[in-house]
């Protein structure tokens, strides 16, 4: 493909990242959002998110005239999808914002377009959004359905995303990526768009198979992590140290335990495997078993808190970390807010000092409680008389331990023990 030109609809945690790789490696690129603060500022070359590298390669992307923002949708060789995907209380994919992107992109569309989604998504969601799009323009057809009127051909293809948050712009360009089209030509297509940044193996297969294949990546990583947090379960009734336990089961040359914390967070691990009970009940009970475990694990933590309480009489609790892994600025899905969200509801006269190096004020849900404060985490630390740990961040694991002396430590990451 010569001097592609792709719009790459939705600039969030994914969606900024690739279209910045994607255009500093030469690609023609119009990221399309509908945030119109955020398109602002990274028009003027601002990050939006936490990402190392991301702030130096977006201004770069833009100086090369290569990259710029819009809220406008524009016409292009290749669309990429990476808009959210929650679920729904049945835990089916919510197609809404997949939908809003079809609608977009319809009117926009002459023929020999490729479409690609990126977001995850459970079995057939590709198909059901080239459904929607070719509804609104029945003048087009698929590649690979008949065409006795000779219609102009869209390509449709789905490539999930892969990448570490914290680790994007190297992972971007490095890891493996599947490329799932729903023909032979898609595929190809897809493989030439994603060729121009990735240097790793660009695998085939058909949308269906790549939606799976990205759902049981994640999965395989929630039954594991599920498997580490049964253990710190069971070893604190047992009166063990499962930091320890773990690191000499790990010294078995077959044996790779993962490492417990307060739950799984994020838009992946913790949201995929609904998506594949829900597409089979009767066959994901082992799935099903994971996700309500890590679910299960920020109830346990609250209740350590309170009887950390209960014992020392305490009124102010350290809360150290909101994010949903470390070294990000990431809430969705974070297992540490829905701690610090629960324990500020429920225990109203104990004062919460929130430390979240990766965030300037409180999120929405927090900031309704009287009782719940942003602050630096060394100030924070140095005041109450409990610590929770939730997220390891760099900041929290340079502190000095000194300041720790006296202190109940409620820790879920195993950094201090």
């Amino acid at each position: 493909m010569t001097n592609p030109t792709v719009a790459f609809v939705g600039l969030g945690y994914i969606g900024l990242p690739t279209a910045v790789v994607m255009a500093n490696s030469g690609v023609d690129v119009t990221g399309v959002d509908v945030n119109e603060a955020n398109v602002e500022r990274i028009n003027r070359g601002e990050v939006t998110i936490v990402e190392p590298g991301l702030e130096k390669e977006l201004k770069q992307a833009i100086e090369s005239g290569n990259f710029r923002a819009t809220t406008t949708q524009v016409h292009a060789q290749t669309y990429i999808i990476a808009v959210p995907t929650p679920f729904t209380d049945s835990y089916d994919v919510d197609m809404k914002y997949i939908y809003s992107a079809a609608e977009a992109i319809a009117p926009m569309l002459e023929g020999d377009e490729l479409i690609v989604l990126e977001s995850t998504s459970p079995p057939l969601t590709t198909k059901k959004m080239a459904e929607k799009i070719l509804e609104l323009r029945p003048d087009l057809v698929a590649d690979g359905t008949d065409n006795p009127d000779n219609k102009p051909v869209i390509y449709f293809a789905h490539c999930p995303e892969r990448i570490l948050p914290g680790k994007a712009m190297e992972e971007l360009r490095t890891n493996d990526r599947i490329i799932g089209g729903q023909t032979e030509e898609a595929t190809k297509r897809a493989t030439a768009v994603y060729a121009t940044f990735c240097n790793a193996e660009l695998l085939p297969t058909n949308d269906v198979t790549a939606e799976m294949a990205k759902l049981t990546e994640n999965s395989f990583r929630d039954v594991n992590i599920a498997f580490a947090n049964e253990l710190s379960l069971i070893a604190d009734n047992l009166g063990i140290n499962v930091w320890e336990l773990i690191e000499l089961a790990n010294h078995h040359p077959r044996v790779n335990i993962l490492q417990p914390g307060p739950g799984v967070g994020g838009h992946c691990i913790a949201v995929d495997p609904w998506f594949i009970v829900s597409a089979d009940p009767e066959n994901s009970k082992l799935i099903h078993t994971a996700r309500t475990v890590n679910d299960g694990k920020p109830k346990w933590v609250i209740e350590k808190v309170k009887e950390a309480i209960a014992e020392t009489n305490a009124s102010r609790v350290a809360v150290l970390g909101l994010a949903f892994k470390a070294d990000i600025d990431d809430l969705r899905e974070s297992p540490a807010l829905n701690i610090a969200v629960d324990i500020a509801e429920e225990l109203e006269d104990i004062q919460f000092l929130v430390a979240e190096p990766n965030i300037d004020e409180l999120p929405k849900r927090l900031k309704e409680f009287e009782n719940a404060e942003l602050m630096d985490y060394a100030v924070a630390v140095d005041e109450a008389e409990i610590v929770l740990l939730l997220v390891d961040h760099k900041e929290f694991k340079a502190l000095d331990k000194a300041k720790l002396e006296g202190k109940k430590l409620v820790d879920t990451k195993g950094l201090w023990n």
